[in-house]
C-alpha cells in the first residue's frame, strides 16, 4: 500500500491564539484563527489523515534537519519565549517513529543530513502544540514534527519537501502536512511591542504579504517562488521560511498551479503577518 498526502496547508500558530481562549480582556481576539484551525482539523479527519507532519518554525535547528520520532508526546508545556501567553498546556499525542525514519532516509538519500530523536525530554514546541489543540482534540491523529534549520536556504528546503513526499509515498500513511509559520515576521521595537498585538510591524510587510496571498490564491506559484528568497530576506522570514519552501517542494514546486483557499482573513499579531491557507492537492504530487 502506498502512502498518500491528503492535505497541505500553511497555518498560523501565534501565541495570541492561545491567549484568545483564556478568560480575560483578550478572550476571543483570534476567533477567526481558532475557527480556521478547527476547520483544518475537520478536513484532515474527513480526508482520513492518520499523521500530522508539521514543519515547526519554533523548533529551530542550527545544523542539519531533525525529527521528533518519539512513540508518544506527553508533557505539560510552558513557552520560554512568552510564558505569560502560553503555560500549563497539557498534551498527549501518539508519535510516528516509522514515518520519521522514512523521512530521515529520504533526506539522506537526497544528499542532506537528518536525524531522528526519541529523547524523553524532547517536547513539542508551540508551533505544533497550538494548532494541535484545535485540530486534534481527540488526539486520534499521530504527530510528527520536523524542525526548521535557521541557516538553511530556500533550495535546501525545497529538497526537504521533495524528500517528505517520497517518504509519504513509501509509507502506508495518510499524511496531513502543516507548514506552521508566519508570512512576514518582523517584530516591532520592545517599547511599542505590546501596543501592536493586533498589527503588522510595517506597511511594506503588510502589502507584500497581501501580494503573496494573491499569488497563492490565484495559482501563481512560479511567480511567488521566484521572489521567495528575497521575500524571506526582506520580510524577516520565520525560521528561514523553511516551512513554506518545504510546502511547495512537497506540492511540486513551480509546476504546482493550485489555488490556495484562505480559511481566515489575514491578520497582524505582535508585528507579524498571519493566515491559514489550504492548498488543493494536484492529481499526482511531485
Amino acid at each position: 500500500m502506498m502512502g498518500e498526502l491528503v492535505m497541505a496547508a500553511k497555518i498560523t500558530h501565534v501565541p495570541s491564539i492561545w491567549l484568545s481562549i483564556q478568560p480575560g480582556k483578550h478572550f476571543g481576539i483570534r476567533k477567526n484563527a481558532e475557527l480556521a484551525l478547527e476547520e483544518i482539523g475537520r478536513r484532515a479527519h474527513e480526508r482520513g489523515a492518520d499523521t500530522f507532519l508539521v514543519a515547526d518554525t519554533h523548533w529551530l535547528n542550527s545544523i542539519g534537519f531533525h525529527l521528533n520520532g518519539k512513540d508518544r508526546h506527553h508533557a505539560t508545556y510552558v513557552s520560554h519565549e512568552l510564558p505569560h501567553f502560553i503555560h500549563d498546556l497539557a498534551y498527549d499525542y501518539a508519535g510516528d517513529p516509522e514515518l520519521a525514519e522514512l523521512v530521515r532516509e529520504e533526506i539522506v538519500a537526497g544528499g542532506q543530513k537528518a536525524r531522528v530523536h526519541n529523547y524523553n525530554d524532547l517536547g513539542l514546541e508551540y508551533a505544533t502544540l497550538v494548532p494541535m489543540y484545535f485540530m486534534n482534540k481527540d488526539s486520534d491523529i499521530r504527530v510528527l514534527p520536523i524542525g526548521c534549520n535557521m541557516y538553511s536556504t530556500i533550495e535546501e528546503n525545497r529538497l526537504i519537501g521533495e524528500a517528505l513526499m517520497r517518504a509519504v509515498r513509501r509509507s502506508d500513511r495518510k499524511v496531513a502536512f502543516l507548514a506552521s509559520g508566519s508570512l512576514s515576521h518582523a517584530f516591532p521595537p520592545n517599547a511599542i511591542a505590546e501596543s501592536m498585538l493586533d498589527d503588522v510591524s510595517s506597511e511594506i510587510n503588510r502589502q507584500v504579504d497581501h501580494a503573496v496571498l494573491d499569488m497563492w490564491t490565484q495559482g501563481r506559484t512560479a511567480e511567488f517562488l521566484e521572489m521567495l528568497p528575497d521575500y524571506n530576506k526582506r520580510c524577516t522570514g520565520e525560521g528561514a521560511m523553511a516551512d513554506t519552501a518545504m510546502l511547495f517542494g512537497l506540492l511540486g514546486w513551480q509546476d504546482y498551479t493550485g489555488e490556495g483557499e484562505l480559511l481566515c482573513p489575514y491578520f497582524g499579531s505582535s508585528g507579524t503577518g498571519q493566515v491559514v491557507v489550504d492548498f488543493p492537492l494536484p492529481a499526482v504530487v511531485g
